[in-house]
């Protein structure tokens, strides 16, 4: 019984010694600047919200007296073909952190950047590709120049974290490499609507602030179809693409 009073007695002793280091308020003028800046790190997982047509046939574009021959067999207009993403892919995000005071609890946030990622395309007939051959799946790689404004709401502070919702829009410009031999063919232009939670910590010299954002494609980026050398099909099947982005980002202010 004694050895578990030493044991509490000395435990309650280093919890208050804890807990009164805890209260040393780091960077108290912090949030009191008008503007300031940093930069973000980040981690991204690109996806696409896909539209399909019932039947190829349904499509305007689609040309019945042009079939595509997949895997030895001829695919019509009554044909209904499928694409998805097999799974998420991760990428990489850098950029600049400008920040506006604008309340107490509100800043308006601009973080331009760049942000490379891939999304693997799957159809429910086998993929064939004049420039790759026959594949499980059509690999499209893009690279953004991401330029998002953004509105932060901020909690009060609680010693040294401060909890916050962000939200706002994002405009991208894809500046990857596409031709017409592409099977499926993006538009470079897209706008989003983001919105994300984080939480900011205030370290010794910097604010460090980890961010979870989901940002939700508003226009479609399909574009036209391949040149007549590549199957038609993969593009005939889709009415629309959006593209989504997952975002785990850290930012450094």
């Amino acid at each position: 019984m004694k050895r578990f009073f030493y044991i509490l007695f000395f435990l309650t002793i280093g919890l208050n010694a804890l807990a009164q280091r805890q209260m040393v308020r780091n960077l108290t003028t912090f949030d009191d600047k008008r503007l300031h800046f940093g930069f973000t790190l980040a981690l991204n997982a690109l996806d696409f919200n896909i539209d399909h047509y019932p039947t190829i046939d349904e499509n305007p574009k689609f040309d019945p007296s042009k079939l595509d021959v997949i895997d030895g067999v001829s695919i019509d207009g009554n044909r209904q073909i499928r694409a998805d993403i097999s799974s998420l892919t991760p990428g990489f995000t850098v950029g600049i952190v400008t920040n506006l005071r604008m309340t107490e609890y509100l800043d308006l946030r601009f973080l331009p950047g760049m942000s490379f990622g891939e999304r693997k395309l799957v159809y429910n007939i086998p993929v064939e590709d004049v420039n790759s051959g026959d594949t499980d799946f059509y690999s499209i790689k893009s690279t953004f120049l991401d330029f998002p404004l953004l509105v932060k709401y901020k909690s009060k502070r609680m010693n040294n974290q401060r909890p916050y919702l962000i939200g706002g829009v994002a405009y991208r410009i894809d500046i990857s490499k596409t031709g017409q031999e592409d099977l499926v063919r993006l538009k470079p232009f897209s706008s989003s609507v983001e919105v994300g939670v984080g939480w900011d910590s205030y370290l010794q010299f910097f604010r460090l602030s980890t961010e979870l954002k989901f940002s939700f494609g508003l226009s479609d980026i399909l574009d036209s179809g391949p040149k007549e050398t590549q199957p038609q099909v993969y593009t005939n099947a889709l009415s629309k693409l959006t593209s989504n982005m997952f975002i785990f980002s850290f930012h450094f202010e």
